[in-house]
């Protein structure tokens, strides 16, 4: 009961951090990255606790799943600016026909990737957990990412709540 809270405390402080991040325009990239970071401490931390992971699991999964994020997020920036030299070629009164095709073509590779990374790790995951933590970890995924969509919501509410009065 108590790791519960302190992992409720934890995640607490994350999004509370990244709503004051979010306030600042010169820092909103850093933002999202320390916030990124953060998410994926939280993730880690949690996923360590519900799928009570050994100290040699652990041993193994963190550098893997840093390892991975890593490379995903390297992967994330070109797709972004794939993305926004895309959205350049179809601004403006005119849609600049040239070059969308490699543009397309690279932005589905990118995404392609992005899917190959996750799969990546799971692969690992399955080669390192018994069946019950794997069971735990189905469960957990998108329990997690569900409950962090939640609290997303309730801090963006609380935001505009405090902007707007």
């Amino acid at each position: 009961m108590r790791t519960k809270r302190c992992v409720g405390f934890l995640m607490g402080f994350v999004f509370l951090g990244s709503l004051v991040f979010a306030q600042m325009p010169g820092e909103r990239m850093i933002g999202r990255e320390r916030l990124r970071e953060n998410i994926n401490r939280l993730r880690l931390l949690r996923m360590t606790e519900v799928l009570a992971l050994t100290e040699e699991q652990t041993a193994k999964i963190y550098p893997a799943y840093y390892r991975v994020e890593k490379e995903k997020m390297e992967l994330m920036k070109r797709l972004n600016s794939e993305i926004r030299e895309v959205k350049d070629l179809l601004a403006g009164p005119e849609v600049k026909k040239e070059g969308i095709g490699p543009k397309i073509k690279a932005v589905k590779e990118l995404r392609r990737s992005l899917v190959e990374k996750e799969q990546e790790f799971e692969d690992f995951l399955e080669q390192n957990l018994s069946d019950v933590q794997k069971a735990k970890y189905l469960v957990f995924s998108v329990e997690f990412y569900r409950s962090l969509g939640d609290k997303l919501k309730r801090a963006r509410v609380v935001s505009r709540e405090r902007g707007g009065a």
